[in-house]
């Protein structure tokens, strides 16, 4: 009979570093640990670490360790570090990615771990910084140990995660980020990409919007990677089929105030505004643009939309997802409902693709440790370089797989509307079309990934 044991870890440490024209010393480190048995709550550690010379910044940390009992109990422990944002332009989004990683490690661990031994995680907020991720990513190998890496909702600190994971032979799931970069010129050897990109979406949207709208276009960017990447993407798709692009408007990260932009929109008089705007920005943007008038006028097409970003709003505009709660299809209800069983005081009530890719991303690596019969690293990346599914495992309208040459997922592309009739008070989209992967799939990837001799052997 197995027995379940849930153990919590808090750790606070605070140290103060005192720097001096004489070089004094540091004041001692207080360490405080607390041992909590019996509880579900995580626990939030904060680490007081050096991040530039002369600079102290305080990071958080949330860990939790949950131990079910199997047969060799007290094998060492497979720790894998969330290495997604908790602050910045992705929080709410980080936070719907690790519930995802979280919920597909309590069935595993339900049903005895992964051979023989149970599943831990740790997490620290990446920020939305790629600095941060760089830093983090580097503590969670060197310090923490961790076994395998996961998360990732900015494209920036995915790349400067990834880079660090190659250099150890790390494998690292890159869960949310969009970037055609990701599977592209920046892709690596341990390093597997869930979610669609860029340019799976751009061709989604833009042959749509082409026919309905008209072909004058005007391109609305976030001035980082994921922008301009899925911005090129979308202006190479719609020049090719005859589109004018008559500006391209690049809107820095954190961007709050959108008048002179929308002002600026207003003159030119586009047909179409294709929207590369993420995050905080995006709730922003879609806030102002309806106050302004222009919600119907000039057209708009959002190359993504996350489920965190337009929660509880109508979202505006077409734009591609990858999953939505209400598709009429096998195990999507009993998926829903464990999300609410294990979530019941979430603000977000009903999971989205964001929640969705980070359950996805996690399962499939703890199914392929379990098809390896092992934790090498090599042999659990060849196990998902021939990795696939159903339909119905995906619980999307079209069988998914990895692919080998790139390591991005390929799977079903949805176009989404905002939805006049809802069925309920969550029920914002309107499913406009089910693309296949083989029709969105990006054949021109700019990949070369590492050979396993240059791949770092690594064994946790």
């Amino acid at each position: 009979m197995l027995t379940k044991t849930v153990v919590v870890l808090s750790i606070i440490v605070m140290a103060a570093i005192f720097l001096t024209a004489c070089g004094a010393a540091p004041e001692p480190v207080t360490v405080v640990e607390t041992v909590v048995v019996e509880t579900e709550k995580e626990v939030r550690v904060v680490e007081t670490v050096e991040v530039e010379k002369e600079v102290v910044k305080e990071v958080e940390v949330e860990k939790i360790v949950e131990v079910t009992a199997v047969p060799g109990e007290g094998a060492k422990p497979i720790l894998i570090g969330f290495t997604s944002d908790a602050s910045g332009q992705y929080a709410n989004s980080g936070a719907m990615d690790r519930r995802g990683m979280m919920m597909a490690i309590e069935e595993f661990n339900a049903k005895g771990g992964v051979l023989g031994r149970p599943i831990e995680w740790v997490h620290m907020d990446t920020e939305t910084t790629p600095a941060t991720g760089t830093r983090i990513a580097e503590r969670m190998i060197n310090q923490d140990g961790v076994s395998f890496l996961v998360g990732a909702v900015h494209s920036g600190v995915a790349n400067a995660i990834s880079q660090v994971a190659q250099n150890h032979g790390v494998i690292y799931l890159n869960t949310n980020s969009s970037s055609p970069t990701e599977s592209g010129e920046n892709c690596h050897r341990v390093k597997f990409v869930f979610d669609g990109h860029g340019g799976n979406f751009a061709k989604a949207t833009t042959l749509n919007a082409i026919e309905t709208y008209g072909d004058n276009w005007l391109l609305l960017t976030n001035d980082y990677v994921w922008g301009h990447e899925t911005s090129a993407s979308t202006r190479a798709l719609a020049e090719a089929s005859g589109v004018s692009i008559v500006d391209e408007l690049l809107v820095p990260q954190g961007t709050r105030d959108f008048s002179a932009y929308l002002l600026n929109i207003q003159q030119i008089a586009p047909d179409v505004v294709a929207a590369a705007v993420g995050g905080d920005d995006q709730k922003a943007l879609r806030i102002q643009v309806v106050e302004a008038g222009l919600g119907q006028s000039p057209a708009w097409i959002n190359n993504q939309q996350d489920w965190p970003d337009v929660y509880g709003q109508a979202p505006f505009g077409v734009f591609g997802t990858t999953w939505y709660y209400k598709l009429d299809l096998p195990g999507v209800d009993e998926f829903v409902q464990r999300y609410q069983e294990m979530y019941p005081d979430s603000n977000i009530k009903v999971p989205g693709n964001v929640f969705y890719n980070g359950y996805m991303a996690t399962k499939a690596l703890l199914t392929a440790i379990e098809r390896a019969g092992t934790t090498n690293n090599h042999a659990v990346i060849q196990e998902l370089e021939q990795f696939t599914w159903t339909a119905e495992e995906r619980m999307q309208d079209h069988d998914a797989w990895i692919d080998p040459d790139t390591h991005q997922v390929q799977q079903t592309v949805y176009l989404g509307a905002e939805n006049p009739e809802p069925t309920e008070e969550y029920d914002i989209f309107k499913i406009l079309s089910a693309a296949s992967p083989e029709d969105v799939m990006d054949k021109s990837a700019d990949c070369v990934l590492e050979s396993f001799e240059d791949t770092p052997v690594y064994e946790p």
